[in-house]
């Protein structure tokens, strides 16, 4: 593989760059780049920014109205907007259930859903982990019973990330109580509005409410928001997976946040001297470096040689981009030392940054630990991404 960029793709990365100096609005970029609370309209904000042009979607195929990006220009892209502050953008529509509705809706459902995606219009979240079936997904026990026209939900889900913001949640659902655990699941798109629907949050550790229950009580969903056929629904959920766990590798953001890293190293001083000189701290951050140029060399050939959906490498990927990210934030803990353990969640937002101890980089840094402690659970657990590796590659 060919890891230098062509003139073309030197071009457009300069054209993204200058789009976000010239359009990603200041407030959003200053709160990613130190660590701060988002709130959704700073998503949905840049969001629309980025629809305006067609560059939320870029990398969707230009029949569903994306301009049919490269691997490489998505990759260029994605590096190129982590770098300049934007937040990551919401993977839940764009890049995990818009596959599946490209790849097995329905030809409405292509129509209606993939536009309001590519527009903006809905903010989506994913119903898959029940308390009890999270790394044994297919035990779900979420239950949809066909009754003429509609199907009626029964059951809960569980840390459901910004379910509170969701218009729309894609959702597996037991058809077929019969039948071989994961041939009786069926994939179904359901609006949050609907009655019957409620949404209570789950407080983490950081004090944030990122992640929520989501319980179902006689909801009725329309036959045709049944994606596919009727009891098919673990193979799309599997194809979806691929794609998200690809995702989580984050290589655009973990280089802005090893960047970040070296910035406070150098700033931070221990023994008279910046701890970036310091032999052993400035060993840790060249071994975390090393391991992310590898990922992201290997991102790269997962992408450019993929010609169907993710298969087992999405593991691969999964697992180290997580481990990197965790790094990245322990050895941003370890640099700031005791300024580290002064968290609260009110330091976090713009107007109270001044009020922390200690340097204003450092107060929002125990809480930005905390959060990332969930990245090598979701997505399916990294304990279970080494079964996969062990069974589909290595043939254990």
């Amino acid at each position: 593989m060919d890891l230098t960029y062509t003139a073309q793709e030197l071009a457009f990365r300069d054209e993204v760059r200058e789009f976000c100096k010239a359009r990603l609005p200041d407030d959003i970029r200053r709160k990613v780049l130190d660590h701060r609370h988002l709130e959704k309209g700073d998503w949905m904000r840049w969001q629309d920014i980025l629809a305006e042009c067609g560059w939320l979607v870029g990398h969707w195929p230009k029949q569903f109205g994306g301009l049919g990006w490269t691997p490489t220009e998505q990759h260029i892209f994605d590096e190129e907007t982590a770098a300049a502050g934007a937040p990551r953008l919401m993977p839940f529509g764009l890049n995990m259930v818009a596959p599946v509705i490209m790849a097995f809706g329905s030809p409405w459902q292509k129509d209606h859903y993939l536009a309001r995606i590519r527009e903006n219009k809905d903010w989506w979240c994913q119903g898959y982990s029940e308390p009890g079936s999270g790394s044994d997904l297919a035990s779900l026990k979420t239950k949809a019973v066909r009754q003429g026209d509609h199907y009626v939900v029964n059951g809960q889900k569980t840390w459901t990330t910004l379910a509170q913001y969701a218009d729309m949640i894609f959702c597996l659902v037991r058809t077929n109580t019969e039948a071989r655990k994961q041939e009786g699941i069926s994939f179904l798109l359901i609006d949050m509005r609907t009655p019957g629907v409620e949404v209570r949050p789950i407080i983490m550790l950081d004090e944030g409410h990122e992640v929520n229950e989501v319980w179902f009580d006689n909801v009725k969903v329309p036959i045709e928001n049944l994606v596919g056929e009727e009891n098919k629904g673990w193979t799309y959920a599997k194809y979806l997976l691929g794609h998200e766990r690809t995702g989580i590798a984050g290589v655009g953001a973990a280089k802005r946040e090893l960047h970040t890293l070296k910035e406070i190293a150098a700033k931070e001083r221990r023994n008279g001297r910046p701890l970036a000189q310091d032999p052993v701290f400035a060993g840790k951050i060249a071994q975390v470096e090393l391991e992310l140029m590898a990922l992201e060399m290997t991102v790269m050939r997962v992408l450019s040689a993929r010609t169907k959906a993710p298969g087992p490498e999405a593991s691969i990927l999964k697992i180290k981009g997580t481990e990197i990210q965790q790094t990245i934030s322990e050895l941003m803990m370890e640099a700031v030392g005791p300024y580290a353990l002064a968290f609260d969640p009110h330091w976090t937002r713009l107007e109270h940054m001044k009020e922390a101890p200690g340097p204003e980089y450092a107060a929002p840094l125990a809480g930005h630990y905390f959060n990332l402690r969930k990245t090598t659970i979701y997505g399916g657990s990294n304990e279970i991404q080494r079964n996969i590796i062990a069974q589909m590659v290595l043939g254990l």
